[in-house]
């Protein structure tokens, strides 16, 4: 597949020039600092000696299972890409899902670490298929060649599914569309908890990034400003911002929840963003623009213009340097207690 999906507005990515940070985050919490309340935040020692402060959460998330079973889809030079087709507890959606584990996953030196996970989302339908899975963007090879030259760390790469099927007219908008199968819910819950039942992750909300381009540019921004608490980063690739199903006529209140030109200037999710566009498609430089203008504080947005970019694969898998160095900046590191 050389071009991303027809019907999607025409957008493209990054390499360079106009960087506009738009929005930055303030939050203060106080504090009550009386006797009493150290009282009831501080357990006493079992030898009724002076009282010791609770212990801290870990950092890392060991694996709780159940265990999924998955396959080895395809080997790439840089390790095997997994597959599993899997059925959400609480979506009851079933659909594939590809991950890869990065080389330090299995070094015996991190084996008490926990894994940033980024989640990455095809352009198009993806019904049956994932772009980032399956070479024709090669960030996995990119993100080895990066961790090793010290300008990115390693990621545990998932790849899911954004639709069950291949029409256009059953999009899915990776939202709970009334009537229609659970996506958002499967998206944004069954699939982390999978990762989190299966792999060792981080407890820190900045360990988990979601990045996607055209179809999945919506996607990864729509997910990530619904759960601030789940996804901390997010990289919307040459991208649009409106829901544009057809399954959401007579849905417009809930259609209009799921909008991300409207979630982006509501001011409610602490979130650090990279929207990009490609400089070839003025339409797309003035959509990516308008974008980022309507974002409102805790959101912290930047804002990438690839100079002649095209909303291409192969102009898509020039940017994925640029895009993981991003993301090394931003997102948490593989981490011990």
């Amino acid at each position: 597949m050389n071009s991303l999906s027809a019907r999607r507005r025409r957008a493209t990515a990054l390499v360079g020039a106009v960087l506009l940070a738009v929005a930055a985050s303030a939050c203060g919490s106080s504090g009550d600092t009386t006797a009493e309340h150290a009282r009831s935040t501080v357990a006493p020692s079992q030898s009724g000696g002076a009282p010791r402060p609770p212990a801290k959460p870990s950092k890392v998330v060991m694996p709780t299972g159940p265990t999924t079973n998955f396959t080895t889809a395809t080997t790439s030079p840089v390790g095997p890409i997994l597959m599993t087709s899997y059925t959400g507890p609480k979506s009851g959606v079933t659909g594939k899902v590809w991950v890869w584990l990065p080389p330090e996953y299995n070094d015996p030196a991190f084996a008490k670490h926990g894994f940033p996970v980024l989640t990455l989302y095809a352009g198009g339908q993806s019904s049956g298929y994932n772009t980032w899975a399956d070479n024709q963007l090669p960030i996995q090879e990119e993100a080895v060649r990066q961790s090793r030259a010290g300008t990115t760390h390693p990621f545990i790469m998932v790849m899911p599914v954004q639709n069950l099927e291949k029409d256009e007219k059953r999009s899915l908008d990776c939202s709970d569309i009334p009537g229609q199968p659970k996506m958002g819910t499967w998206m944004a819950q069954d699939i982390p908890d999978m990762v989190k039942a299966n792999f060792r992750t981080l407890r820190d909300p900045a360990g988990w990034g979601v990045m996607g381009a055209s179809t999945g540019a919506f996607c990864s921004m729509k997910l990530a400003l619904q759960n601030p608490d789940r996804f901390k980063v997010a990289v919307p690739i040459d991208g649009y911002f409106n829901p544009d199903s057809p399954l959401w006529k007579g849905y417009e209140a809930e259609r209009l929840a799921n909008s991300p030109e409207k979630l982006i200037a509501a001011g409610k999710a602490d979130i650090d963003v990279l929207a990009t566009a490609g400089g070839a498609d003025a339409g797309e430089v003035r959509l990516v623009k308008a974008f980022v203008a309507k974002a409102a504080p805790p959101v912290r947005i930047e804002y990438y213009e690839q100079p002649a970019g095209r909303h291409l694969t192969v102009h898509f898998k020039k940017m994925i340097p640029d895009l993981l160095g991003w993301l090394g900046r931003h997102m948490s590191p593989p981490t011990a207690d």
